[in-house]
């Protein structure tokens, strides 16, 4: 056939097929399948470095950072001193002429971009009036032969610019970085760190309290966000080995294991936690009525030195105070191997409707973590009650003193769900808190389910109920923390992507399906630095299913979902001969269908549709094998759907 006929042909088919085919959205429908369905979405190429499949590829890379540090807590000026020593190892293809690091206890200064950007109301990240920051002494480094020399630096705000004279080069070379410094410990460091004076003494909560490496990727190469308190921390994986000197009443609790036990703590002390660690129930440490008895320490004058280490980590914190009450039990790994689940908390909170629970609750949230995504990567698992509402370390967590019952359980299993995001898991919590709020808010809905046959599993309302919440904001889950309004950072950091999650398990994948994908993403990115790009890829792949429609509609967009119940008619005009019941989309969201049918004789049965029904249009009919009239139609019958409108899910009435 000759060009001009063939043309003519497909035209004539063309004109042919849009008569029967209906427009892909109508006017009485906000929705536009060609926009959901659009091919061009998630379509950007995998490179050697991520993968298309949503693996690390074949030549990815990251920097390694490897701390030594070692501070003393002064009580009577409430300050932290010390140095800090940084081995930091050029892993990237790239020459680096200057070094980022960053120095977060500046944004607790009164002068800070923390504290000018908080509203004169006031609000959980700010720290008026409180004249805090880093005090830096010495900065020096040492490259090569050339041992270790004073550097020019710059410091602007949160961050500090090291400049060197030589580059660090790609491929593995290594530098190191020593800094002196010292800060004032804020009362309340916007819910991350603080003090709280309890009648046996005050607890001290410590983080951001060392300079940091910020993370140099192949992403966006340094990432020097400034820290305004909403976005959270963005961190390279190295070993770390700490010391912390403090009053010699003091008990030390911090990220990883405790080295020289014999020397902090007395001989009973010492059986006490080798009894706890092959328990299952939790064993006192240091009872309540021991507190404020002297020789619970092993000496009665003077500071002792507690020393820690945590290996292959991005960070580590610690707590201390004379008030601890401490207690342990064993965690039981799928492998066969054993951690230390332990609380320590002041005497007021040593009830057994409080903190005296803690430790179960911690044994009982890591064990299933450890199970249904990765086995925990630290050999100690801490709850510190003290001033911080909620705030997740590496191996330890700040949780709130007055907290009871289900809200202590809560808040324990939240913060320790993120030792898998962000701690194993790396993402960049400064730009996608999402990545690590989110998936934690989904796996928590599986672990209080599970934990004492669901002591706490009082979960209220359908996705319906909470639809209305889901689609509040008028910002997308990709919006960056510090930008979005404060309002909605619990929708869209927590509980939209929590949710999302939990219907690509319920609704869209099946929990076979999702958990396979879920556990191979974990899995590959275990102590790297995922995107949101390579979390899309990797679950697309594992689970077999082209997932940009949800992608984009849930994440990047801000679209509601909207399905109602069209008509119902018989045919020939029969109900014997079976039903075509139409359904619409009628907002910018699509999801699968489940429909509920109820016929006059009793007879009830569901259909359920693809999500692919919504790829030509807005309206879609299918037929229905009833034997009797159609009694009623209700779409979503479970409500696992977050719909918007669901008055129109129902049709009751008469046939055509």
């Amino acid at each position: 056939m000759k060009k001009n006929k063939l043309w003519l042909g497909l035209c004539l088919l063309s004109l042919t097929a849009s008569a029967q085919t209906p427009p892909a959205s109508t006017p009485s429908t906000k929705y536009d399948a060609l926009t959901l369905f659009n091919p061009l979405f998630n379509m950007q190429p995998g490179t050697e470095f991520r993968a298309g499949s949503g693996a690390p590829g074949p030549r990815y890379w990251q920097n390694r950072a490897d701390y030594q540090i070692g501070v003393t807590l002064d009580e009577a000026q409430k300050t932290i001193s010390g140095e800090v020593t940084i081995t930091y190892k050029n892993n990237s293809p790239e020459s680096l002429n200057y070094l980022w690091l960053q120095l977060d206890q500046n944004a607790f200064a009164d002068t800070s971009r923390a504290t000018k950007t908080t509203p004169i109301t006031g609000g959980r990240f700010g720290n008026q009036g409180f004249a805090g920051g880093v005090s830096l002494k010495s900065v020096q480094i040492e490259q090569g032969k050339n041992k270790f020399a004073a550097v020019p630096y710059t410091v602007t705000d949160t961050r500090m610019q090291v400049r060197l004279s030589e580059p660090v080069k790609p491929g593995g070379d290594v530098i190191k970085v020593k800094i002196a410094y010292s800060f004032a410990i804020p009362e309340y460091g916007s819910d991350r760190m603080g003090q709280l004076t309890r009648k046996d003494g005050i607890i001290y909560e410590i983080a951001q309290w060392y300079p940091r490496m910020c993370v140099y990727d192949d992403v966006q190469g340094w990432n020097v966000l400034p820290y305004l308190g909403a976005g959270e921390f963005y961190l390279d994986y190295g070993d770390y080995e700490y010391a912390v000197t403090v009053p010699w009443d003091h008990i030390v609790t911090g990220s990883g294991e405790l080295l020289n036990p014999n020397d902090v703590l007395t001989s009973e002390e010492v059986k006490r936690l080798a009894q706890a660690s092959r328990s299952d129930k939790t064993v006192i440490i240091r009872g309540k009525n021991e507190v404020t008895n002297a020789n619970t320490r092993p000496k009665q004058s003077g500071t002792l030195t507690w020393r820690f280490r945590c290996q292959n980590t991005r960070d580590v914190a610690w707590a201390s105070s004379k008030a601890f009450v401490w207690d342990a039990a064993r965690i039981n790994l799928p492998s066969g191997k054993t951690a230390l689940a332990q609380s320590v908390y002041p005497a007021e909170s040593a009830t057994d409707d409080s903190w005296n629970r803690s430790t179960e609750y911690v044994k009982g949230c890591i064990e299933f973590y450890s199970k249904y995504l990765y086995e925990y990567s630290y050999p100690v698992a801490t709850n510190v009650a003290g001033v911080v509402g909620g705030m997740e370390y590496p191996g330890i967590v700040f949780c709130d003193h007055k907290d009871k019952k289900g809200s202590l359980w809560n808040v324990t299993d939240h913060e320790f769900g993120h030792n898998w995001f962000p701690m194993i898991v790396g993402s960049n919590e400064r730009k996608f808190p999402w990545m690590d709020e989110g998936f934690n808010t989904f796996i928590n809905t599986l672990s209080t389910a599970n934990f004492n046959n669901g002591e706490y599993n009082n979960e209220r309302g359908t996705m319906h109920d909470v639809a209305p919440a889901l689609f509040y904001p008028s910002e997308p889950i990709m919006t960056i923390p510090d930008v979005q309004q404060p309002r909605a950072l619990g929708i869209l950091a927590y509980y939209k992507p929590g949710m999302g999650l939990k219907l690509l398990r319920e609704s869209i994948l099946g929990p076979e399906r999702f958990d396979y994908a879920f556990r191979k993403y974990v899995d590959r990115w275990a102590f790297k630095h995922p995107m949101p790009q390579d979390f899309f890829r990797s679950m697309e792949n594992a689970a077999g299913e082209d997932l940009g429609w949800f992608w984009r509609g849930w994440f990047y967009e801000t679209w509601k979902l909207d399905q109602a119940v069209k008509e119902v008619r018989y045919v020939d005009g029969s109900a014997s001969k079976g039903a075509l019941i139409s359904i619409e989309n009628l907002d910018r969201l699509a999801m699968p269908v489940t429909v509920e049918v109820t016929e006059e004789n009793g007879k009830k049965g569901r259909v359920n549709l693809p999500v692919e029904i919504w790829q030509r249009g807005a309206t879609w009919t299918f037929r229905y094998d009833s034997t009797s009239p159609v009694k009623s139609v209700v779409l979503d019958p479970d409500e696992k759907l977050p719909d918007v409108n669901e008055k129109n899910n129902t049709w009751t009435g008469n046939a055509q």
